[in-house]
C-alpha cells in the first residue's frame, strides 16, 4: 500500500467521521449553537487523537494497525495550533475510518460505537 492510497483513504475518512459525528450531534443537542459547538469538539484533533489511541490500542489487528502506523508517518501540512503529534493521531484515525468504510463496514460499525462511547453530550 502507498502513501497515496493511505492519503485517499484519509481524505475519504474525514467525511465519513465528520458524517457520523453530525448525526449523533443532531439527535443529542437540541439548539444549533449546541450542535455547532459538540461537532467542532468532537471533530478536532486533540478528541480524535485520544480516540485513535483508544482504538489503536484496543480494536485493530496486526494488518490495521501496520495501516495505523503508516498513516501516523504521513508528511503532513500541521496546523499551527496542533501540536504534530496529535495532528499525525487525527489523520491516522481518518485512514483507518476510510480503510473500514471501503472494506469492513461491520468493523466501522464497531469502530463508531467506541467513539460515541466517548462522546459527552
Amino acid at each position: 500500500m502507498e502513501s497515496f492510497d493511505l492519503k485517499r483513504y484519509a481524505h475519504l475518512g474525514d467525511a465519513v467521521y465528520e458524517v457520523f459525528i453530525r448525526e449523533n450531534v443532531i439527535f443529542k443537542t437540541k439548539s444549533l449553537n449546541n450542535m455547532h459547538k459538540n461537532t467542532t469538539a468532537f471533530v478536532c484533533a486533540d478528541f480524535q487523537a485520544k480516540i485513535a489511541e483508544i482504538i489503536f490500542e484496543n480494536f485493530l489487528n496486526d494488518e490495521e494497525k501496520e495501516i495505523f502506523r503508516r498513516a501516523r508517518n504521513l508528511p503532513l501540512t500541521v496546523n499551527k495550533r496542533n501540536k504534530p503529534d496529535i495532528h499525525r493521531y487525527a489523520t491516522a484515525l481518518e485512514c483507518i475510518t476510510g480503510y473500514f468504510y471501503l472494506n469492513n463496514k461491520q468493523k466501522l460499525d464497531k469502530m463508531f460505537e467506541i467513539v460515541k462511547e466517548n462522546m459527552n453530550i
